[in-house]
């Protein structure tokens, strides 16, 4: 059975900032801001929530195989295009980890897991955006 997600973003009052939340459960809110001034904007938003997604599977997974993580750092950058709609037409993820039994092997399967099959915020992005990773073993 299909699931639903929602949340509420609410207008300030002053300039393009916003107070959004999780509403079921009720979560904590954040701050998004059209300007990026008083947080992170709506792009980078959508990055954090790419890093989030491939962040969390990345450490089931690397669970599931019995790796102890110490560390583990997701760098997300994401290409946009000159012309309007300003979209993403590449998204960049760098994955710095640490960790007992960590090895490539294990760090390339979990990110690639993740990227091509678990990710449901990856796989919401339109499938032409170009996905590329980079992996840093501490």
């Amino acid at each position: 059975m299909p699931s639903e997600r929602a949340v509420r973003l609410t207008w300030s009052g002053t300039g393009m900032r916003f107070q959004g939340q999780g509403t079921e459960p009720p979560s904590p809110p954040i701050v998004v801001d059209g300007d990026g001034a008083g947080g992170p904007s709506p792009m980078q938003v959508l990055l954090l929530a790419t890093a989030g997604c491939a962040g969390s599977d990345v450490v089931a997974i690397l669970a599931k195989m019995r790796v102890t993580l110490h560390h583990l750092v997701v760098n997300v950058m994401g290409v946009r295009r000159d012309e309007e709609p300003r979209r993403f037409t590449e998204v960049r993820f760098h994955f710095a980890l640490e960790g007992d039994g960590l090895d490539r092997a294990k760090a390339e399967r979990a990110v690639g897991l993740s990227l091509e099959k678990y990710c449901s915020v990856v796989h919401s992005l339109a499938p032409d955006i170009a996905i590329r990773h980079e992996i840093l073993l501490g």
